[in-house]
């Protein structure tokens, strides 16, 4: 923190008495002019700190932009005044203060904690007049929030760290007489807080004396209607509306004990238009654990930009508007033969539904969820097998405009119980065992079950109804409207392979356009049947108006797809598509020599075999062909955010591998697909983007996209969204790799997974596929270790024999793994060491993506001689 920033001003108070404030100005000491600040943000802290909390916001503020950091009377370096301040004084106290200060013009808070509401009081006493001239000398522009409340929902009990403070003889024990307080909030903090920052929290507080603040401040929350600031902070909690033009960011750390979830999503109902950003491993002193700073900044040149754009429309003329029809994420099933199964399961269920059938019961389960109170934009959690249900579920929630939330089961417990918190679902459809996880875990949303359940079971689960009671419901009712296409349709969670699973939101017109895409590049009409061996997928066959199937496996190991099995699902409708992860069409390769004649026979009507979820290699589709005969191979690239990016087929990979072999540009994706545009940004020597996107040729960099069927944004995510978004309207992917001479993409891996060695950028998937060339390789993961720009790079194999790890690799490997990566025309590869691991860790929703940041933990483990233990 920098001393010319503190400064100490003498101003009365709430009571008309003279006071000393202590507080930070990152404009004291500045030279004197007659600029007055663009902006001043006035930050307001809570407990138990003071306004060295927003050191980090002073730092990175722009010149224009003037940061005021107040501490509290009888906090920080404040005045102590040996008399207890409520919440109103406290209000009063800040308003005499920035009148003192002779704060003028736009204004914008930033508040964590009991400064919350201090700062909304303030906020809502400079709302903005309706005309410039009656303004008063500061007049609020923006409101950013972190971790605070103004009201305690009836649903959940006050926090157990404040009722355990406010008990008899605690409070002054823990606060006052003791750090302890201070030593707890500082200890939620992830990663660990260094010595010099807590010493800085502890720094105004180190004597008992001074810490009579800290109490009143916990003193100061209402528990009870009775509380002498109970009615001052009703009174802000219903003001909120009128912030209704204000420009809102909630900033929250999950993990704060205090001010959890059930805080946040009640500002948010208040707040509806606010903008939203849970950093998922922060908690209480969230600007420490995250970039708030980064976040508040990024936000308020945002806002700004869209004040701007919001005044030149209102002056301009507008538009002549076109009539064209919405665009919905539900296709109108009329389009199909209403005789023909939209949906079939397998045995043992061996059930089907008509597409006449659907349409007719989607309806009257969505006139039946209507009914019984799920309005449009709820948020429903959607957790059932693949099948009729999962349809009839899913394409209700559409017609209702209800949002769907999708947590792939791939996630893993601990990986869905993070999506769900974060989604916060008002609704959760799911079978038996989801209504379990639920009740057991504590997971967001009222229960409704498939089937009719047993009264112990009704009563066991919290179940308030199921989809048969729903459909009768509906029955005879009208059917809702159709949705806005501006409506959010789906929350679709990531496969969390790169990192924590983010909510991916599409708009209904952005999964018609995805949808569109995919029948455009692959030619689907009517007539096209589905095999869908991925579960999210099969959900886009019935809105193409196609057959769909699900193979019997397990759905959340691709790699248990058998080939007999998918025979069976072939046979089943007759498929002429066939959509499958590399990993499920590995193992249908490896059971193929089980197939009778009468079941490779199943095969001869698929016309067509996608594979995607990670690089494909040819021989691994050329492998395929036995099974496949009569089909064509393609592999579209793309991900959750959009899909597809870009497409090439079989033939025309084998066709470049003849004419030039695999270089360091990677694997070869194909062209992009229609409607879609695709720039790089080049890479620094640190493996990072420079931030100028562009189609330079052979310029290795991330992939930067836009089209209309690309995401709209994410969920809860507004600092990820803001920075995945830049330049405005594009899809920055997180994936690296460069176009050709003719306009090919080639894919090198992920940006995190670039290495950084003193011969330059490397990136990973080349060296990895022209290892698993390898005969005995059968899968290999190339990573960096140590600090970037002079990063050793290291081989990690797994041998197709799973027994055969040896203690000590073996020399002859070490010399063919470096042989390989030596064949390609571009930059070599110095490969320091070669390593054998029983099994590489790959992503649990397609099996395919290895883990590589696992991978480089686990070898620098190894090369530092310490127990590493099993990958």
């Amino acid at each position: 923190m920098r001393p010319e920033w503190s400064r100490m001003v003498d101003a009365t108070d709430a009571n008309g008495v003279q006071r000393t404030w202590h507080l930070l100005d990152s404009w004291n000491g500045r030279p004197p002019s007659d600029t007055p600040a663009s902006l001043t943000l006035l930050c307001v802290h809570g407990n138990p700190s003071w306004s060295f909390l927003w050191r980090s916001v002073l730092a990175d503020a722009p010149s224009h932009i003037r940061v005021l950091a107040v501490d509290h009377l009888g906090m920080g370096f404040s005045e102590r005044c040996g008399t207890k301040r409520n919440l109103a004084t406290r209000i009063d106290d800040l308003c005499s203060l920035t009148k003192a200060l002779n704060v003028t013009g736009p204004v914008a808070t930033l508040a964590h904690d009991w400064g919350g509401p201090i700062s909304l009081g303030w906020a809502l006493r400079h709302l903005p007049s309706p005309t410039p001239d009656t303004h008063p000398k500061a007049w609020l522009t923006a409101v950013v929030l972190t971790n605070t409340a103004v009201h305690q929902p009836e649903s959940a009990s006050f926090p157990a760290v404040i009722r355990l403070l406010r008990a008899p003889g605690l409070l002054n024990t823990m606060t006052v007489n003791t750090r302890t307080f201070i030593k707890g909030a500082i200890n939620m903090s992830h990663p660990p807080l260094t010595a010099d920052v807590q010493a800085g929290f502890f720094a105004p507080y180190e004597q008992a004396q001074r810490r009579s603040g800290i109490a009143d401040f916990v003193a100061d929350i209402p528990l009870t209607d009775h509380h002498e600031s109970a009615q001052t902070l009703n009174e802000i909690a219903g003001g909120l509306s009128q912030l209704a033009d204000i420009p809102t960011l909630l900033l929250w750390g999950p993990r704060d004990k205090v001010f959890s979830d059930v805080y946040l999503h009640d500002l948010e109902r208040r707040l509806p238009h606010a903008d939203v950003h849970r950093f998922p491993k922060a908690a209480h002193f969230v600007s420490e654990d995250a970039d708030v700073s980064g976040a508040v900044h990024a936000w308020l040149a945002e806002a700004s930009r869209n004040e701007s754009a919001r005044e030149s429309a209102l002056s301009s003329s507008p538009e002549n508007s076109t009539d064209t029809p919405p665009r919905r994420a539900l296709a109108s099933f009329s389009a199909a033969d209403a005789n023909a199964r939209a949906v079939v399961e397998l045995p043992p269920s061996d059930h089907s539904i008509t597409f006449g059938e659907l349409e007719k019961q989607v309806e009257q389960l969505a006139s039946g969820m209507a009914a019984f109170g799920i309005q449009p934009g709820d948020r429903v959690a959607v957790m059932i097998m693949p099948g009729v249900d999962l349809a009839l579920s899913v394409y209700a929630c559409w017609r209702l405009g209800a949002a769907l939330v999708l947590v792939d089961s791939g996630l893993g417990r601990q990986g869905m119980q993070a999506a769900l918190r974060s989604a916060n679902p008002d609704y959760l459809i799911g079978i038996d065992k989801a209504l379990i996880a639920a009740r057991l875990l504590g997971w967001p949303g009222r229960r409704i079950a498939v089937a009719k359940r047993s009264v112990t079971l009704v009563k066991s689960l919290g179940i308030i109804s199921d989809l048969e009671t729903l459909i009768t419901l509906g029955q005879g009712l009208p059917v809702p409207a159709w949705p806005d296409e501006a409506c959010v349709a789906i929350v679709a969670f990531t496969s969390g392979s790169t990192g924590p699973s983010k909510g991916v939101v599409y708009q209904h017109s952005q999964v018609q356009a995805q949808r569109d895409a995919l029948m455009q590049l692959y030619s689907i009409v009517e007539s096209d049947r589905l095999v869908a061996a991925f579960a999210p997928f099969a959900l886009y066959g019935p809105t193409m108006c196609i057959t769909c199937v699900v193979p019997t496996m397990d759905v959340k190991r691709p790699s248990t797809l058998s080939a007999g099995a998918l025979a069976d699902a072939v046979a089943s409708i007759k498929a002429t598509l066939v959509f499958a992860s590399p990993a499920a069409l590995v193992n249908v390769v490896a059971t193929q020599g089980n197939l009778s004649a009468e079941k490779r026979a199943a095969f001869d009507t698929v016309r067509l075999t996608l594979s995607a979820g990670a690089p494909v290699r040819s021989q691994l589709l050329q492998a395929a062909k036995a099974v496949f005969t009569s089909a064509q191979f393609h592999t579209p690239y793309g991900m959750t955010e959009v899909l597809p990016v870009a497409n090439i087929s079989l033939d025309e990979l084998v066709q470049l591998e003849r004419d030039a072999p695999l270089d360091s540009a990677g694997v070869c994706v194909g062209f992009p697909v229609d409607g879609v545009h695709i720039s790089i940004d080049p890479l620094d020597e640190q493996g990072e983007p420079i931030g100028k996107p562009g189609e330079q040729v052979g310029v290795l960099g991330e992939i930067v996209v836009r089209a209309a069927h690309c995401r709209h944004g994410y969920d809860r995510l507004w600092f990820t969204q803001h920075k995945a978004s830049l330049p405005i309207g594009s899809h920055r992917s997180g994936d690296i790799g460069q176009l050709d001479e003719e306009g090919r993409l080639w894919i090198g891996g992920r940006l995190g997974h670039v290495m950084c060695s003193s011969d330059g950028v490397i990136a990973p998937v080349a060296a990895e596929q022209l290892i698993e060339s390898l005969p005995e390789v059968h899968a290999a993961a190339v990573v960096g270790v140590g600090p970037k720009g002079v990063q050793v790079v290291v081989a990690v194999v797994q041998m197709q024999d799973a027994g055969s790890v040896a203690r000590v690799t073996p020399l002859d490997l070490i010399d063919r793994v470096r042989a390989s990566v030596a064949l390609p025309v571009g930059t070599e590869i110095d490969i320091a060491a070669v390593l054998v691991a029983k099994q590489l860790p790959v992503d649990k929703r397609h099996n395919s993506k290895i883990d590589r940041t696992a991978v480089a933990q686990w070898a620098s483990r190894v090369l530092a001689g310490e127990k590493a233990g099993p990958l």
